[in-house]
């Protein structure tokens, strides 16, 4: 049982949201402007947004966890590109699309290119690009040991 089928994000305004990830290219199967719940199909796994207050009430009705702005969370999520230049392109449509730039993309210590961004809801992401990646037919990163 070694998988991630869902990633779901609180978000607190849905709207907002949705248009802010399918400006950027993630895509669903509903038109509607202000669904309940998004399920976006990426390759491997789905991300879902799911509203901030309803999913701190599904992790427990009678005493939700606390919601805070306090800092970083110590939680990312990570686009891995299969060009350099995605890694810009990508960086310029959350921009057009209301992301915020945390790290403007650069070459790093690890040997790739990187930056990141956040998006509505303060989520950090980071876009990353590496010559030695591979991807499976799946298009999955493979992590060679």
């Amino acid at each position: 049982m070694n998988r991630i089928n869902l990633i779901a994000i609180g978000v607190k305004n849905m709207e907002k949201a949705l248009a802010f990830y399918k400006g950027i290219g993630f895509k669903c199967y509903d038109d509607s402007p202000n669904p309940p719940i998004v399920f976006f199909d990426n390759q491997g796994t789905k991300l879902e947004l799911f509203p901030l207050n309803e999913l701190a009430q599904d992790i427990n009705a009678k005493n939700p966890p606390a919601i805070t702005n306090q800092g970083f969370s110590g939680i990312t999520f990570a686009i891995n590109t299969k060009e350099k230049e995605e890694v810009d392109e990508l960086m310029a449509l959350v921009k057009e699309n209301g992301g915020k730039i945390a790290k403007t993309p650069e070459t790093v210590s690890w040997g790739g290119y990187s930056g990141y961004f956040q998006d509505p809801d303060g989520y950090y992401w980071e876009v990353a690009y590496a010559d030695s990646w591979k991807f499976d037919k799946d298009n999955m990163l493979v992590i060679e040991p």
